[in-house]
C-alpha cells in the first residue's frame, strides 16, 4: 500500500520498456491488475532473443537496420564485435538467446547442450557441416543457412585461380618486380580444354556457364542428375581421367569426405589442375601434396583446408610451386556479404513472425 503522503511513482509499464506502445483501446491498468489477463495482440507476439556471435562483413549498424527492417523492433538484438571460437565464450554469448547467428564458428553439442533456451541457429554461411545437426535434431532445434549469397563470389574465384595457374599470373609479378621475363612461364589458354566439375548444384552450374563462355567442353559429375546447359554428365572416373581441370562443388558429409585421395589424384592426368573451393576435408591433404610433389598432377588451386586459416607456417602444401592457396575467400566480396545479411534478415523475418 502506498504510504500517505508519497508521491507514487511513475513506473514505466515492462511492456513499454519492452519496446511495445499499447493500443488506443487498452488501458495500463489492465497490464498492471494481476485479475485482468494479458491483451490477446500480447499474447500472440513472438517475442525473440536474437543474438549474432560476430560480425559478419558489414557494418553492425547496416546488419542490425537490415534486421530490424524486416522483423521490427520488438525483438531483443545482441550483436558482438568480434569472432571467438572457444567454448566459454560462445556459451556466454548464446545465453538468453533463443536465436543465435553465426558463419562458420564451430558450434558442437557441448556448446548447445549449455544453451536450453536456443530454438534456432542462422547459419550465415553455405555449408553448415560445423554445426552439430544430429544433436540440433534431437533438440528440436531448428537451422537455416544462408544458400545462395556467395555462388557468384565463389564461381568468380574459380577462374581466379584457374587463370593464374594456366597463365602463370604469380610468377609472373615476381619475375617482372626482379628484372626477369616471360622464359619459362608460357602458359595455355582455356579454349578448348576439358573442364571437369564435381558437384552441379548452384556454384557448380555457374562455373560451367563461364567454363563454356571460355570456349571450354564443360563436363561434369553429380549425385543429383539434371540437365545444365552445354554440360555432360559423366562418372566421376571418367571425368577425373580425362579432364584438363577438375573444379570441386560438393558441400563436406560423410559421403563426400576425403572424396579426392590417392586413388582419385592418380587417376588424373599429368598436365591437369585440380581446384578446391568447397570445403578443405573434401581432399586428403596428405594424398594432394604427394600428387604434386611427383608430378602426377601439374598443380592446384586451394581455398579451403583441412583447418581454418591462419593455416601453420609450416603447413606444406603452401610451398609448393605448383600451387596457388588463398585463405578461404571464396565467399567474401563486399556484395555476397551485403547478400548475406539480406538472407539473414529474411530467414530471421520468416522466425519471428
Amino acid at each position: 500500500m502506498q504510504k500517505s503522503g508519497t508521491k507514487a511513482k511513475n513506473v514505466p509499464c515492462p511492456y513499454e520498456r519492452a519496446g511495445f506502445l499499447l493500443r488506443n483501446t487498452e488501458k495500463k491498468s489492465d497490464i498492471h491488475n494481476n485479475f485482468i489477463s494479458l491483451p490477446p495482440f500480447l499474447k500472440k507476439r513472438n517475442i525473440m532473443n536474437i543474438h549474432i556471435l560476430e560480425p559478419l562483413g558489414i557494418s553492425k549498424e547496416a546488419l542490425l537496420g537490415k534486421i530490424s527492417g524486416q522483423i521490427g523492433d520488438s525483438h531483443t538484438l545482441v550483436a558482438y564485435d568480434d569472432r571467438r571460437e572457444d567454448e566459454a565464450s560462445l556459451v556466454e554469448r548464446s545465453r538468453g538467446a533463443d536465436i543465435v547467428v553465426l558463419s562458420n564458428i564451430p558450434f558442437r553439442r557441448n556448446v548447445i547442450e549449455q544453451c536450453p533456451g536456443l530454438k534456432k541457429i542462422c547459419v550465415a554461411f553455405t555449408g553448415m557441416d560445423h554445426i552439430d545437426l544430429d544433436f540440433c535434431a534431437e533438440r528440436g532445434i531448428e537451422v537455416k543457412n544462408c544458400a545462395g549469397y556467395s555462388t557468384v563470389a565463389v564461381a568468380d574465384l574459380v577462374f581466379g585461380l584457374v587463370l593464374s595457374l594456366a597463365r602463370n599470373i604469380p610468377a609472373c609479378d615476381r619475375a617482372c618486380r626482379t628484372e626477369g621475363t616471360k622464359n619459362g612461364l608460357v602458359g595455355f589458354e582455356l579454349e578448348g580444354k576439358r573442364f571437369g566439375i564435381i558437384g552441379l548444384g548452384a556454384i557448380g552450374q555457374r562455373v560451367a556457364a563461364i567454363a563454356n563462355a571460355f570456349g571450354c567442353q564443360v563436363y561434369a559429375h553429380t549425385r543429383t542428375p539434371r540437365p545444365c546447359p552445354g554440360v555432360t554428365l559423366v562418372d566421376k572416373e571418367t571425368l577425373l581421367r580425362t579432364c584438363d581441370i577438375v573444379s570441386l562443388h560438393t558441400p563436406l558429409n560423410e559421403s563426400t569426405r576425403g572424396l579426392i585421395g590417392t586413388s582419385e589424384l592418380a587417376l588424373m592426368k599429368p598436365d591437369a589442375l585440380l581446384i578446391n573451393t568447397a570445403r578443405g576435408g573434401v581432399v586428403d591433404t596428405s594424398a594432394l601434396v604427394n600428387a604434386l610433389q611427383n608430378h602426377q598432377i601439374a598443380g592446384a588451386g586451394i581455398d579451403v583446408f583441412d583447418m581454418e586459416p591462419p593455416i601453420p607456417a609450416d603447413y606444406e602444401l603452401a610451398h609448393l610451386p605448383n600451387v596457388i592457396v588463398t585463405p578461404h575467400v571464396a565467399f567474401a566480396t563486399r556484395q555476397a556479404f551485403e547478400k548475406r545479411a539480406d538472407i539473414i534478415a529474411q530467414n530471421l523475418k520468416n522466425w519471428t513472425r
